[in-house]
């Protein structure tokens, strides 16, 4: 390895050579250069070399590079007498190539490792483009035989051609070959559209600039003598010729300009269509695909592209009739706050009406849940640019009608059992926000003990509207209201698990914590339930939650007994042995002598049950480094190696994980 290293420093001597003798780099910088390169290509000589080792030996060379650059063109040197001859250092030399060479050699080598990997060759593509240094072609040819089923490739090296090249016949030839591959990819098919009417759009451009076509940019001097002449002899009968045999040619112009526009955009939607055709047929189930398609048509000047919109639009509403997603679109076609901003108040509403009859239709066609929230979400974004307000008092007769409109819908859902957990949710939260607290409580005690009963947030919401219909009577919770709020809890707690009853636990710990009688009886259900569901692995923890209130509540020695219960229980979970080892290691740390027994015992218990955790172990470690003894701590590393085997080799950094 140390014979190749040395090889390759040996190769730079003639550009090092370079650098110091135009005065770009002094003797010292050229030997941290020297010093920084050996580093890099060590790492690269590795058994298995990282890609962060290339990237981050480009991203040195490429700074260096800059540096020099930068040097060369402010003519700057670091020592003043290395300062040489002005022109000898604008001269082009082997230094100011031999920057980029190293470069693309390192992008080259890391390329030969990680072929699988995109973004490097990406990142290769763009260097090369930005250099201009003629290996684009090799580089796009490597990158398509690798991976032919990128679609993005395709594209890339399309526009490659298109844009750099102006090479229309080659960017269309990848492009087609690449849907020959690809047949399924929408970024294909858009963006070959996009490039067939883009080279369209700039031979029309052409015309107009040559003169061939309306709105050319350079005139025939014969005009512009023919037009002085005017208007010298604007009196004369001669004038009057002059002007009508002008006017009659100009007819003829006018006539001819308009008929190669509508050859244009005839040839334009010929494009269109075929390209559209090729795609629905090979990507019929897409409506991703037709949305876009109908936006770029929307956007150009086709002929007859009225028609066409409407032929897209009847075969999206032929195939995707069931589906609730086509019916929203089209109907936020119609309305769309953001399209609609700058429109008079009557306008609007007219747009908002034809969106309603399109919901409206939609309901006849797919009568289900998603459909109706749509339609909620559509008329709860047009109350909301309305009026900004939430209660109906005080709100115009429109936004009256609107909200009554939309209590009507979710009305409608119920009845037709299309009511889904977020759509009972939104019904719930419409009616708190309009101030309904009475018809919020009756609703959702009805939807609690319906079909929808097994939705854990439609419970909150109900425990919450319960809460806020004590509160508007009084402003602290009576002993009666305590006890009914907690029956419901109860019931709520043991119904569902605890992997899903986390709001609820949180809320009904935070209101019964300075309640000893109720918060006892919340820590017996809790005991309960975890014995049946069992700890976490990770994320929410309820026996951790316990435990952190009532080492704030009661103190330590309460916590501790706490904590003993819920690991006596079958499968008390990963997080809660975490949370009790952080907090006897805190303890241990300030001084407390039971701190470290207890934090040993308790990683000893954890680790008879996730003995394959190399997080644990690692941190069982770290403990024994700074608070215990080098013994326990050489203990521990024995130990994992003896059971991790090889993953045991990074318990000692600190920067695992």
């Amino acid at each position: 390895m140390a014979d190749v290293v040395q090889y390759r420093l040996e190769r730079m001597v003639d550009e090092l050579d370079d650098l110091e003798q135009r005065g770009l780099f002094s003797r010292r910088e050229i030997a941290e250069i020297v010093k920084q390169r050996r580093k890099f290509e060590y790492r690269l000589k590795r058994p298995s070399p990282l890609k962060q080792d290339f990237l981050a030996y480009i991203e040195y060379e490429t700074q260096l590079d800059a540096l020099r650059r930068l040097r060369k063109k402010l003519g700057v040197s670091p020592e003043s007498e290395n300062q040489g001859n002005e022109k000898k250092k604008k001269r082009k030399s082997k230094s100011d190539l031999a920057g980029v060479l190293r470069i693309m050699e390192i992008y080259e080598l890391a390329l030969k490792r990680y072929k699988g990997d995109i973004d490097l060759w990406f990142r290769y593509l763009e260097f090369c483009r930005l250099k201009k240094n003629g290996r684009m072609k090799k580089a796009l040819a490597k990158l398509i035989r690798f991976h032919p089923k990128v679609p993005g490739v395709w594209i890339y090296a399309a526009a490659w051609e298109f844009d750099h090249n102006l090479n229309v016949a080659a960017a269309r030839a990848l492009m087609q070959e690449g849907l020959r591959v690809c047949p399924t990819s929408e970024d294909l098919w858009v963006e070959y559209l996009r490039m067939e009417l883009t080279y369209l759009n700039k031979l029309q451009a052409r015309k107009v600039a040559l003169g061939e076509d309306e709105g050319t940019l350079t005139r025939d001097q014969s005009d512009v003598n023919e037009k002085r002449q005017r208007d010298e002899n604007v009196d004369s009968f001669m004038s009057f010729n002059v002007r009508t045999e002008n006017n009659e040619n100009s007819d003829v112009e006018n006539a001819d300009s308009e008929k190669k526009q509508e050859l244009f955009a005839e040839h334009g939607m010929t494009i269109f269509r075929t390209i559209y055709n090729g795609a629905v047929e090979a990507v019929p189930s897409s409506l991703n695909l037709r949305h876009r398609f109908l936006e770029i048509l929307e956007g150009t000047k086709l002929a007859n592209s009225g028609e066409m919109c409407q032929e897209i639009l009847n075969g999206m509403k032929r195939d995707f009739l069931t589906q609730p997603e086509f019916w929203d679109w089209l109907a936020r076609r119609e309305y769309n706050p953001e399209n609609v901003q700058e429109m008079s108040e009557e306008a609007i509403i007219l747009h908002m009406q034809k969106a309603i009859q399109v919901y409206e239709e939609a309901l006849r066609s797919v009568p289900s849940g998603n459909m109706f929230r749509y339609y909620t979400n559509c008329l709860m974004d047009f109350t909301a640019r309305k009026e900004g307000q939430t209660n109906i008092s005080g709100l115009s007769d429109e936004a009256v009608n609107l909200i009554s409109h939309l209590l009507r819908i979710y009305e409608r859902a119920e009845s037709m059992e299309c009511l889904t957990e977020d759509l009972a949710c939104d019904y719930l939260s419409f009616y708190l926000q309009l101030g309904r607290l009475d018809e919020a409580r009756k609703l959702s005690t009805k939807l609690c003990s319906g079909k929808l009963a097994e939705f854990v947030q439609l419970w909150v919401l109900r425990i919450n509207i319960e809460i806020k219909c004590i509160a508007r009577s009084s402003p602290s919770l009576s002993d009666d209201d305590l006890s009914s709020l907690f029956e419901l809890l109860r019931y709520c707690l043991r119904k569902f698990p605890v992997s899903k009853s986390e709001i609820l636990w949180v809320m009904a710990l935070k209101l019964y914590a300075n309640g000893r009688p109720y918060f006892d009886k919340l820590l017996e259900i809790s005991v309960t339930t975890l014995a049946r569901d069992g700890g976490s692995e990770n994320g929410f923890s309820l026996s951790s939650v316990i435990v952190n209130f009532i080492l704030q509540k009661d103190g330590i020695q309460q916590a501790r007994k706490i904590y003993k219960r819920f690991l006596a229980l079958p499968h008390p979970g990963l997080v809660l042995y975490k949370n009790c080892i952080d907090l006897e290691a805190d303890l241990a740390s300030i001084g407390d002598k039971d701190g470290l027994v207890n934090a040993r015992k308790l990683y000893e218990s954890a680790l008879a049950t996730y003995d394959k955790d190399v997080k644990l172990w690692q941190d069982y470690y770290q403990m024994e480094s700074k608070m215990g003894t080098s013994e326990k701590a050489t203990d521990v590393v024995w130990r994992a190696r003896r059971i991790l085997k090889d993953a045991a080799l990074s318990i000692t950094s600190p920067n695992l994980g």
